[in-house]
């Protein structure tokens, strides 16, 4: 298997995407925040509308009470004054309230589905993927997603709507002047696209770098103690630090972008204003307009400033909502190639008989030979009978781990078939097959919960007896030397443990379910040779009624086997009972003498 992983991709996966489409994927998710954000566009609006209502009632107090000199005529427009601005102020605390509800509901819907994507992709999938990517996309990038619909895709709605709003009482108060302002739409529009996919591109570019700096951060957490055991704290810090300038230097380019922008859309209106008060001052000047309208007309023209100079921003907001709507359908789009059927076969009573016939598998990015993908298996034929335990040996690399990793259907065969108590395991329920066949892999993975949670993962109904009886097995007695004994909470990736306690908590979690099949992957690999007896022990009782395929690296595990099987060349060279693979495959007879040894020096060394 190969562990490399892709460097995340500094453009759009398809660069045709436009923003809107990118924007429409949302949505599904979006449609049951729409009414919600429909109502907090409506309140925005008209809160809007009594902004660009003062001007309007300045108006009238100029050219009304103050032209005529009855100041008595103030009280009504000073009311009307603060009627409007409590209503502003009322409306857009109620826009935010609107919207805020909805659109975390749609952010924690989006999250839901990401996270069971995730589990429903398979293995391959997450062979190829950097954690770090995957967590920014349901981190960062749902967050941005939520920001803008609650403020971006609501203020381009009511900008927009304002300024048209607003040209039209500016035309209204005078139609030549209010033409000057509303010409500026134009070159606006223009420059707009012409900036959009330039920025597109560094959004896209500043997301994937956040991802891989994130899976950097990642990494040396979970790895600390290799990179101080090796003294290589610096050597990460270097690479940190030289995304962090990647990054860095994104962030400098979009906002060279967006200022430019920024800076035309606030010089234009300026101009237009400009040429609009000259022309008006002349106006007034002439006798052909009143003083107070040409001040309702800027007071309105001001009230239009944020809209426009908001464009570049909100633009900027919609850009990176669109690449942080790509990244999530990047994962949502990823196919499901492991899946139950549409019309499962009914499993039939567990006895656990495992057949492996003509199983060949191969990775999806393996080289290619007389083009087509070079096998890992290339035609394994193995029958395990109900109850019996059955060793598989091999060098390393043989495929000992790709071939345990199918029985569960972690990956699926390539060709072939494997078969559970007569049925191919394609035709099961994945849930029922899962739930017959339990794995413990060579690497424990535990969680951040407590001993018992980790153990009844195996069992999710499990009760505390059957914890305990599990534990028994797997001779895990340490637990009760815990500060909270099953209620112990356990550190990320259980390193408050050592590697055997770790192993045993796992092959507990293994066998606290009593599954028809028991996939073992070396199991024992951490433990001394104290332990490592006391567990085989304990597993004999387990074994007995199971059937068990376990990959073994020492005679010490091959002797709890009923029978051996020799993996070579992804083939099986040899089966038999330990004893017979000794006296007559040299093959295994040296493999087994080579690992031996090698435990033997690392006891004595231990």
């Amino acid at each position: 298997m190969t562990n490399s992983k892709p460097t995340a991709p500094t453009a759009p996966a398809n660069p045709r995407t436009t923003t809107t489409a990118s924007l429409k994927r949302l949505l599904p998710f979006a449609r049951p925040a729409l009414p919600a954000l429909g109502a907090s566009a409506v309140a925005a609006i008209v809160a809007t509308v009594c902004g660009l209502t003062f001007p309007l009632v300045i108006q009238w107090i100029i050219d009304g009470p103050i032209a005529r000199r009855q100041l008595g005529g103030l009280w009504w427009p000073a009311v009307l004054l603060v009627i409007l601005g409590v209503a502003e102020a009322t409306l857009f605390w109620a826009r935010r309230m609107l919207a805020t509800r909805p659109t975390m509901r749609v952010e924690a819907s989006m999250r839901a589905a990401l996270y069971e994507r995730l589990q429903q992709l398979p293995v391959s999938f997450h062979d190829r993927w950097p954690a770090g990517q995957l967590l920014s996309r349901a981190v960062s990038d749902l967050s941005t997603i939520r920001r803008f619909l609650a403020f971006g895709l609501v203020f381009l709605v009511v900008n927009l709507a304002t300024f048209v709003i607003g040209v039209g009482i500016l035309i209204t108060l005078s139609w030549p002047l209010g033409l000057i302002v509303a010409a500026l739409a134009i070159p606006l529009v223009l420059l707009s696209f012409q900036y959009e996919s330039r920025y597109q591109i560094l959004a896209r570019r500043s997301q994937d770098q956040v991802g891989d700096l994130a899976t950097v951060v990642e990494e040396s957490v979970l790895g600390v103690r290799i990179l101080k055991a090796f003294g290589r704290s610096s050597h990460l810090r270097r690479s940190f630090l030289r995304q962090a300038g990647d990054l860095r230097d994104t962030e400098l380019s979009k906002s060279k972008v967006i200022s430019v922008l920024w800076a035309v859309i606030i010089a234009l209106p300026e101009i237009a204003l400009g040429i609009a008060l000259v022309l008006g001052v002349r106006q007034v000047a002439a006798g052909t307009l009143s003083a107070g309208t040409l001040v309702a007309f800027f007071g309105t023209a001001m009230g239009l400033r944020w809209p426009i100079d908001s464009i570049g921003w909100l633009l900027a907001i919609a850009n990176d909502t669109a690449a942080a709507s790509d990244r999530y359908f990047e994962v949502m789009d990823a196919p499901v190639t492991v899946t139950s059927p549409d019309h499962p076969i009914p499993a039939p009573n567990p006895s656990g008989r495992l057949r492996l016939k003509d199983v060949r598998f191969h990775f999806a990015d393996a080289a290619a030979v007389d083009g087509h993908p070079a096998d890992t298996l290339r035609g394994i034929d193995l029958d395990l009978h109900p109850g019996e335990t059955v060793a598989l040996v091999g060098a390393t690399g043989s495929g000992k781990t790709t071939l345990s990793a199918l029985i569960n259907r972690l990956y699926d065969v390539t060709g072939g078939s494997i078969e559970l108590d007569g049925v191919d395991i394609r035709d099961l329920d994945l849930d029922v097959l899962r739930s017959r066949v339990s794995v413990a892999f060579e690497e424990p993975t535990l969680f951040s919960a407590s001993v018992r949670e980790n153990v009844l993962m195996g069992k999710p109904d499990g009760s505390d007896d059957e914890v305990r009886a599990a534990l028994a097995v797997s001779r895990a007695d340490f637990v009760d030397e815990l500060p909270w004994g099953l209620d112990t909470r356990i550190g990320e990736q259980g390193m408050s443990l050592s590697g055997g306690q770790r192993q045993r908590l796992a092959l507990a979690r293994a066998v606290v379910a009593h599954p028809s099949v028991l996939v073992m992957d070396d199991p024992l690999s951490a433990l001394d040779i104290h332990t490592e007896a006391e567990v085989e022990a304990g597993l004999r009782s387990v074994l007995a009624g199971t059937t068990t395929l376990v990959i073994a690296h020492r005679a010490s595990t091959v002797m709890l086997a009923d029978r051996v099987a020799l993996l070579q060349h992804g083939r099986i060279a040899a089966v038999g009972t330990h004893s017979e693979l000794m006296s007559t495959v040299p093959a295994y007879r040296d493999l087994l003498a080579s690992r031996d040894d090698a435990a033997r020096a690392a006891e004595v060394n231990a």
